[in-house]
Formats: structure tokens, sequence, C-alpha cells
């Protein structure tokens, strides 16, 4: 996928709308999709997502950040006008689609007990001053702005095992559901769709989490 509009085979890349639901407004969601491959287990579950998705007939904005080229690194500029509102300009399109979305889904490896680099520069970078987050004059607390998001919804994979991962902290669950979490509404629903264990690997078991994974899906955007 890359930005803007387009085809790959059958796929529409960039904004989109896959489908609306019977009655009523469409859930309206952006997908980060983070892995550098474009097979393996993470891009099997980046598609039951999509199934999921058109099940339940919402609308959607998905971001595949390798195939986009985005640049992770925050730069000298943004970092000295960090409080200063506003994304940099080549990512208006990132801050206007997380802005508008009420259900935000990464899926991701999980590396090093946390999100890949490129997803985390993401977060460094799109989660910005203006985006994000305010800071009031004469104060020292930042104010949430995205009261829009009501799910946030996590899909990885974690080579170790869940007790593994409890005992090493976890790190990036910790920086969604502790840090981003904290930006968002205040009853946003957190998900944690994690499959563990992924270096064992055991065939039946993945599978398993894949044909459950659309269905999940489906209910938390219906």
């Amino acid at each position: 996928m890359t930005t803007g509009r387009g085809m790959i085979g059958r796929r529409m890349i960039g904004r989109r709308m896959i489908g609306r639901t019977v009655s009523g407004a469409p859930r309206r969601v952006l997908v980060i999709f983070c892995h550098p491959c474009t097979e393996g287990f993470v891009r099997a579950a980046f598609d039951r997502v999509e199934v999921g998705l058109h099940a339940s007939g919402a609308e959607v904005r998905v971001h595949d950040l390798y195939r986009e080229g985005f640049v992770p690194e925050l730069s000298a500029d943004e970092h000295r006008a960090h409080v200063e509102p506003g994304a940099a300009a080549e990512l208006h399109q990132h801050a206007d689609d997380l802005q508008w979305c009420d259900t935000l889904i990464l899926v991701y490896p999980t590396w090093w007990s946390g999100q890949p680099a490129m997803l985390k520069g993401w977060i460094d970078r799109v989660w910005a001053s203006g985006v994000a987050w305010e800071l009031p004059e004469g104060s020292n607390r930042l104010r949430p702005t995205l009261r829009n998001v009501r799910h946030l919804v996590a899909v990885t994979s974690h080579g170790s095992s869940k007790a593994m991962n409890s005992l090493q902290g976890e790190g990036g669950k910790r920086t969604l559901f502790r840090s981003l979490r904290t930006m968002c509404h205040p009853r946003v629903r957190t998900h944690w769709l994690a499959f563990y264990g992924i270096d064992a690997d055991d065939a039946d078991r993945r599978d398993a989490y894949l044909d459950r994974l659309a269905g999940k899906i489906e209910r938390i955007t219906r």
C-alpha cells in the first residue's frame, strides 16, 4: 500500500471506504499497518482485520507505513517546535486521519518488548501538539485532544509467552494503554488482541488465532 488512491491487485490503498452499516453512521476506523514484509503472520493478521471491517460495514482509512515510505525520524526542527500546534507539513494526512477516526487499530509485531521503530516514529511525529494534545499557556499539564477516539485496538505478535511478557513489564502494551490512551476519549475502550509464543511455530495455534481475529474486529467495529 502507498499514500493516495490506487489498486494493488484488487485491494484499494490509502484513504478508502470499505462499507457502511445497515442503519446509522458507520464506525470511522483508522488502521496503521507496520511490518517490512508483505507476507507472514502479521500480514495475515492485517488481512483478517480487513475481513472483519468489511463485515462490520465500517468506513476505513489505511496507512501501510513501510509501503508509504513513512519517515519515522523526528527532525531537529520538529523537536525544537514540539510545543507549537500542528504536525509537520508532510504528515497532515496522517494527522487528519487520526483526528477523523473513532477507532484506531494498530497492526504490528512486538520487537524487544515494544513497537517497531517505524511505528514508534509514527507515534512520535503524528501524535503531536495540536493533534493529540495541547499545552495551555501557563500550564504544565497536557490537555488531551483526541476525544474522537473511543476504541484503541492493538493486533500484535510476541515471540515469547504471555508469562514472560508479564515478567518483562509488557512495555508495548503500557505505551498504548497507559500513554496513548490518556490522549483519547475519557471512556475509550482498549482491546489487546495479541498472539504470544510465535517462536514456538505452532501452526494450528496460529491458524486458530487468525480464524477468530476477523470476528473480534467485526464485533468491536460494528
